[in-house]
């Protein structure tokens, strides 16, 4: 395991919702994290500043109104992932303003591969000295490597458009490979696709 922790905060006005989330993150063994809450909307800003968290998964509706470009002005937080913490339904518009979503009916193991994903420096490494891909980064290769843009790939795998494009640029820097053909080769090596399965790129 990583000897970097990352730093998450986490935004909800239910107490029951940011204990249950900090039970399940506390027990996926391959995220080394450091967690903190934010109960209060009006906190937000300031505690933001204060601890200035790698990740900030929020509930969409919890700044009510201060639009995620704007919490990334007031904090100087611009780095910073945006998870939303989906426990109702959301419109679609809203939730890919975000890095990632998790839903409250995710499983550990799904919340697990999201984060994972973004927060990379957490993942234990691999023996070749290259970090291990996550579920959803190999499901990611598999559609890139059958032919299917960014835009496919979302609506294939129920993601936003930009939360592709970060597993894209994730899977770059985690393998070194930056063209669809090395990621075919990749692939094929790997088991993640049959020779058949690959389109003529």
């Amino acid at each position: 395991m990583s000897n970097l922790r990352t730093k998450i905060a986490i935004a909800d006005p239910s107490l029951i919702v940011r204990s249950g989330l900090i039970a399940v993150l506390k027990r996926l063994p391959v995220l080394n994290v450091n967690l903190f809450e934010i109960a209060d909307p009006s906190h937000l800003t300031v505690e933001l500043c204060k601890w200035k968290p790698d990740m900030l998964i929020v509930n969409p509706l919890f700044p009510y109104g201060l639009s995620l470009q704007n919490l990334k002005n007031e904090t100087g937080c611009k780095d910073m992932k945006y998870v939303a913490l989906q426990n109702t339904l959301m419109d679609p518009s809203v939730l890919k303003a975000y890095d990632e979503t998790i839903s409250i009916y995710d499983t550990a193991e799904q919340i697990r591969d999201k984060l994972a994903s973004l927060c990379s420096s957490t993942l234990e490494p691999a023996e070749n000295g290259k970090q291990e891909l996550s579920l959803r980064e190999k499901e990611i290769i598999v559609c890139v490597v059958k032919g299917m843009t960014n835009k496919q790939t979302a609506e294939y795998l129920c993601l936003s458009t930009h939360t592709v494009i970060t597993h894209r640029r994730n899977i770059a820097n985690k393998l070194k490979i930056h063209s669809p053909a090395g990621l075919t080769i990749y692939a094929i090596v790997n088991k993640l696709v049959e020779l058949n399965e690959v389109k003529d790129l």
